[in-house]
Protein backbone atom coordinates (compact mmCIF):
# COMPACT_ATOMS: atom_id res chain seq x y z
CA UNK A 1 0.00 0.00 0.00
CA UNK A 2 1.33 3.43 -0.94
CA UNK A 3 1.70 5.50 2.23
CA UNK A 4 1.44 8.73 0.23
CA UNK A 5 -1.10 8.87 -2.57
CA UNK A 6 -0.61 11.36 -5.39
CA UNK A 7 -2.56 12.50 -8.38
CA UNK A 8 -2.76 15.64 -10.53
CA UNK A 9 -6.15 16.81 -11.73
CA UNK A 10 -7.13 20.13 -13.29
CA UNK A 11 -3.64 21.55 -12.60
CA UNK A 12 -3.93 20.61 -8.90
CA UNK A 13 -1.45 18.28 -7.20
CA UNK A 14 -3.27 16.17 -4.58
CA UNK A 15 -0.97 14.82 -1.84
CA UNK A 16 -2.73 12.38 0.49
CA UNK A 17 -1.23 10.79 3.61
CA UNK A 18 -2.37 7.16 3.60
CA UNK A 19 -1.71 5.40 6.89
CA UNK A 20 -5.25 5.48 8.31
CA UNK A 21 -4.54 2.63 10.72
CA UNK A 22 -1.93 4.87 12.43
CA UNK A 23 -4.04 8.06 12.22
CA UNK A 24 -1.51 9.08 9.56
CA UNK A 25 1.36 9.50 11.99
CA UNK A 26 4.02 10.47 9.49
CA UNK A 27 7.12 8.35 8.94
CA UNK A 28 10.51 9.43 7.66
CA UNK A 29 9.77 7.92 4.23
CA UNK A 30 6.44 9.73 4.02
CA UNK A 31 8.10 13.04 4.87
CA UNK A 32 10.66 12.52 2.12
CA UNK A 33 7.92 11.72 -0.38
CA UNK A 34 5.81 14.77 0.55
CA UNK A 35 8.87 17.03 0.43
CA UNK A 36 9.72 15.69 -3.04
CA UNK A 37 6.16 16.17 -4.31
CA UNK A 38 6.09 19.77 -3.08
CA UNK A 39 9.41 20.46 -4.84
CA UNK A 40 8.02 18.89 -8.02
CA UNK A 41 4.91 21.08 -7.76
CA UNK A 42 7.09 24.19 -7.58
CA UNK A 43 9.02 23.20 -10.70
CA UNK A 44 6.13 21.86 -12.81
CA UNK A 45 4.30 24.57 -14.80
CA UNK A 46 1.37 22.17 -15.20
CA UNK A 47 0.81 22.26 -11.43
CA UNK A 48 -0.71 25.51 -10.25
CA UNK A 49 -2.04 24.58 -6.80
CA UNK A 50 -1.58 21.84 -4.20
CA UNK A 51 -3.91 20.11 -1.74
CA UNK A 52 -2.57 18.23 1.29
CA UNK A 53 -5.04 15.86 2.93
CA UNK A 54 -5.29 12.36 4.41
CA UNK A 55 -7.35 9.20 4.47
CA UNK A 56 -9.34 7.83 7.40
CA UNK A 57 -10.27 9.61 10.62
CA UNK A 58 -7.00 11.43 11.27
CA UNK A 59 -5.18 14.10 9.29
CA UNK A 60 -1.84 13.43 10.98
CA UNK A 61 -1.31 12.26 14.57
CA UNK A 62 2.27 13.55 14.64
CA UNK A 63 5.60 11.95 13.87
CA UNK A 64 6.09 8.18 13.82
CA UNK A 65 9.74 7.90 14.82
CA UNK A 66 9.88 4.12 14.81
CA UNK A 67 11.08 4.04 11.23
CA UNK A 68 13.38 7.06 11.46
CA UNK A 69 17.13 6.73 10.98
CA UNK A 70 19.43 7.58 13.85
CA UNK A 71 21.06 6.08 16.90
CA UNK A 72 18.99 4.44 19.67
CA UNK A 73 18.22 6.71 22.61
CA UNK A 74 20.95 5.23 24.77
CA UNK A 75 23.59 5.77 22.10
CA UNK A 76 22.80 9.36 21.16
CA UNK A 77 25.43 12.04 21.35
CA UNK A 78 25.01 15.80 21.48
CA UNK A 79 23.61 17.08 18.20
CA UNK A 80 21.79 13.90 17.15
CA UNK A 81 18.30 15.10 18.11
CA UNK A 82 18.79 18.59 16.66
CA UNK A 83 20.01 17.04 13.41
CA UNK A 84 17.01 14.71 13.28
CA UNK A 85 14.62 17.65 13.74
CA UNK A 86 16.37 19.77 11.11
CA UNK A 87 16.38 16.96 8.55
CA UNK A 88 12.88 15.74 9.36
CA UNK A 89 10.11 17.91 10.78
CA UNK A 90 11.67 21.25 9.89
CA UNK A 91 12.35 20.23 6.29
CA UNK A 92 8.72 19.16 5.92
CA UNK A 93 7.31 22.44 7.20
CA UNK A 94 9.82 24.47 5.20
CA UNK A 95 8.86 22.57 2.05
CA UNK A 96 5.25 23.71 2.51
CA UNK A 97 6.18 27.32 3.28
CA UNK A 98 8.60 27.49 0.34
CA UNK A 99 6.40 25.75 -2.24
CA UNK A 100 5.93 28.19 -5.10
CA UNK A 101 2.32 27.15 -5.59
CA UNK A 102 -0.50 27.87 -3.12
CA UNK A 103 -1.04 24.93 -0.76
CA UNK A 104 -4.47 24.11 0.68
CA UNK A 105 -4.79 21.84 3.73
CA UNK A 106 -7.96 19.73 3.80
CA UNK A 107 -7.95 18.59 7.42
CA UNK A 108 -10.21 15.56 7.73
CA UNK A 109 -9.56 14.72 11.40
CA UNK A 110 -7.14 15.10 14.27
CA UNK A 111 -3.99 17.12 13.51
CA UNK A 112 -1.55 16.73 16.39
CA UNK A 113 2.05 17.82 16.91
CA UNK A 114 3.86 17.96 13.59
CA UNK A 115 0.50 17.11 11.97
CA UNK A 116 -0.96 20.36 13.30
CA UNK A 117 2.07 22.28 12.06
CA UNK A 118 1.83 20.64 8.64
CA UNK A 119 -1.73 21.98 8.34
CA UNK A 120 -0.92 25.42 9.74
CA UNK A 121 2.05 25.87 7.39
CA UNK A 122 -0.34 25.64 4.43
CA UNK A 123 -1.60 28.84 2.83
CA UNK A 124 -5.28 28.05 3.36
CA UNK A 125 -6.80 25.58 5.82
CA UNK A 126 -10.20 23.92 5.40
CA UNK A 127 -11.27 21.63 8.25
CA UNK A 128 -14.00 19.06 8.67
CA UNK A 129 -16.30 19.68 11.63
CA UNK A 130 -14.76 16.75 13.55
CA UNK A 131 -11.18 17.95 13.07
CA UNK A 132 -9.09 18.90 16.10
CA UNK A 133 -5.74 20.62 16.47
CA UNK A 134 -3.50 19.59 19.35
CA UNK A 135 -0.12 20.94 20.46
CA UNK A 136 0.64 17.55 21.91
CA UNK A 137 4.33 18.08 22.74
CA UNK A 138 3.81 19.24 26.33
CA UNK A 139 1.91 16.04 27.08
CA UNK A 140 5.13 14.13 26.34
CA UNK A 141 7.40 16.58 28.15
CA UNK A 142 8.78 17.85 24.86
CA UNK A 143 9.49 21.23 23.29
CA UNK A 144 7.35 21.97 20.21
CA UNK A 145 9.23 21.32 16.98
CA UNK A 146 8.45 21.43 13.30
CA UNK A 147 8.22 25.20 13.37
CA UNK A 148 5.40 25.38 15.91
CA UNK A 149 6.86 28.21 17.98
CA UNK A 150 7.38 30.12 14.72
CA UNK A 151 3.97 29.47 13.15
CA UNK A 152 1.55 29.79 16.06
CA UNK A 153 2.46 33.30 17.32
CA UNK A 154 2.10 34.59 13.77
CA UNK A 155 -1.39 33.13 13.53
CA UNK A 156 -2.85 33.79 16.99
CA UNK A 157 -0.36 36.04 18.82
CA UNK A 158 2.17 35.08 21.50
CA UNK A 159 -0.18 34.84 24.49
CA UNK A 160 -2.65 32.47 22.83
CA UNK A 161 0.20 30.50 21.26
CA UNK A 162 1.69 29.93 24.70
CA UNK A 163 -1.68 28.85 26.08
CA UNK A 164 -2.05 26.26 23.33
CA UNK A 165 1.52 24.99 23.77
CA UNK A 166 1.63 25.10 27.58
CA UNK A 167 -1.58 23.11 28.11
CA UNK A 168 -1.78 20.95 24.98
CA UNK A 169 -5.58 21.00 24.97
CA UNK A 170 -7.43 19.86 21.86
CA UNK A 171 -8.85 22.76 19.85
CA UNK A 172 -12.05 21.81 17.97
CA UNK A 173 -12.36 22.95 14.38
CA UNK A 174 -14.95 25.64 15.14
CA UNK A 175 -12.74 27.15 17.84
CA UNK A 176 -9.72 26.91 15.52
CA UNK A 177 -11.66 28.91 12.94
CA UNK A 178 -12.52 31.55 15.54
CA UNK A 179 -8.85 31.83 16.53
CA UNK A 180 -7.70 32.23 12.94
CA UNK A 181 -6.01 28.85 12.61
CA UNK A 182 -8.58 27.69 10.05
CA UNK A 183 -10.14 29.53 7.12
CA UNK A 184 -13.34 27.50 6.88
CA UNK A 185 -15.07 24.60 8.66
CA UNK A 186 -17.35 22.34 6.63
CA UNK A 187 -19.24 19.07 7.14
CA UNK A 188 -17.00 16.05 6.52
CA UNK A 189 -18.86 15.09 3.38
CA UNK A 190 -18.15 18.53 1.88
CA UNK A 191 -14.42 18.67 2.70
CA UNK A 192 -13.01 17.25 -0.53
CA UNK A 193 -15.40 19.22 -2.74
CA UNK A 194 -14.61 22.47 -0.95
CA UNK A 195 -10.87 21.84 -1.18
CA UNK A 196 -11.25 21.04 -4.87
CA UNK A 197 -13.25 24.21 -5.47
CA UNK A 198 -10.65 26.40 -3.75
CA UNK A 199 -7.65 24.67 -5.32
CA UNK A 200 -9.07 24.75 -8.85
CA UNK A 201 -9.93 28.41 -8.41
CA UNK A 202 -6.33 29.05 -7.37
CA UNK A 203 -5.12 26.95 -10.30
CA UNK A 204 -6.96 29.27 -12.67
CA UNK A 205 -5.33 32.34 -11.17
CA UNK A 206 -2.11 34.24 -12.02
CA UNK A 207 0.30 31.60 -10.73
CA UNK A 208 3.48 33.67 -10.53
CA UNK A 209 1.66 36.58 -8.88
CA UNK A 210 0.28 34.17 -6.29
CA UNK A 211 3.77 32.76 -5.68
CA UNK A 212 5.23 36.19 -5.06
CA UNK A 213 2.27 37.22 -2.90
CA UNK A 214 2.81 34.12 -0.77
CA UNK A 215 6.49 34.94 -0.42
CA UNK A 216 5.78 38.54 0.58
CA UNK A 217 3.20 37.59 3.20
CA UNK A 218 5.34 34.81 4.69
CA UNK A 219 8.30 37.19 5.03
CA UNK A 220 6.30 40.19 6.25
CA UNK A 221 6.52 39.42 9.97
CA UNK A 222 10.25 38.70 9.91
CA UNK A 223 11.55 42.05 8.66
CA UNK A 224 11.01 45.76 9.05
CA UNK A 225 8.70 48.01 7.04
CA UNK A 226 11.41 49.29 4.69
CA UNK A 227 12.47 45.75 3.78
CA UNK A 228 8.84 44.69 3.26
CA UNK A 229 8.08 47.64 0.96
CA UNK A 230 11.29 47.11 -1.01
CA UNK A 231 10.44 43.44 -1.48
CA UNK A 232 6.92 44.36 -2.57
CA UNK A 233 8.18 46.79 -5.20
CA UNK A 234 10.70 44.27 -6.53
CA UNK A 235 8.05 41.54 -6.70
CA UNK A 236 5.72 43.81 -8.65
CA UNK A 237 8.55 44.74 -11.03
CA UNK A 238 9.26 41.06 -11.72
CA UNK A 239 5.58 40.14 -11.94
CA UNK A 240 4.89 42.79 -14.57
CA UNK A 241 7.09 40.83 -16.98
CA UNK A 242 4.72 37.82 -16.87
CA UNK A 243 2.10 36.99 -19.47
CA UNK A 244 -0.57 36.76 -16.78
CA UNK A 245 0.07 40.32 -15.60
CA UNK A 246 -0.27 41.60 -19.17
CA UNK A 247 -3.45 39.56 -19.56
CA UNK A 248 -4.85 40.94 -16.31
CA UNK A 249 -4.30 44.54 -17.37
CA UNK A 250 -5.56 43.92 -20.91
CA UNK A 251 -8.73 42.21 -19.68
CA UNK A 252 -9.44 45.14 -17.36
CA UNK A 253 -9.07 47.65 -20.19
CA UNK A 254 -11.16 45.47 -22.51
CA UNK A 255 -13.78 44.80 -19.81
CA UNK A 256 -13.63 41.00 -20.04
CA UNK A 257 -12.80 38.10 -17.73
CA UNK A 258 -9.07 37.37 -17.70
CA UNK A 259 -7.74 33.99 -18.79
CA UNK A 260 -4.59 33.20 -16.86
CA UNK A 261 -2.18 30.55 -18.11
CA UNK A 262 0.21 30.43 -15.18
CA UNK A 263 3.16 32.08 -16.88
Amino acid sequence: MDEVLHRTESNVSWITLNRPEAMNAVTWDQRERVIALLAEASADPAVRAVVVTATGKGFCAGADLRGSPGAPAGERVAGDVARMIRLGAQRLITAVLDCEKPVVAAVNGTAAGIGAHLALACDLVIAAEAARFIEVFVRRGLVPDGGGAYLLPRLVGPQKAKELMFFGDAVPAVEAERLGLVNRVVPAEELEATAREWAERLAQGPTRALAMTKQLVNASLDGDRAAALAAEATAQEINMTTDDANEGVASFVERRTPKYLGR
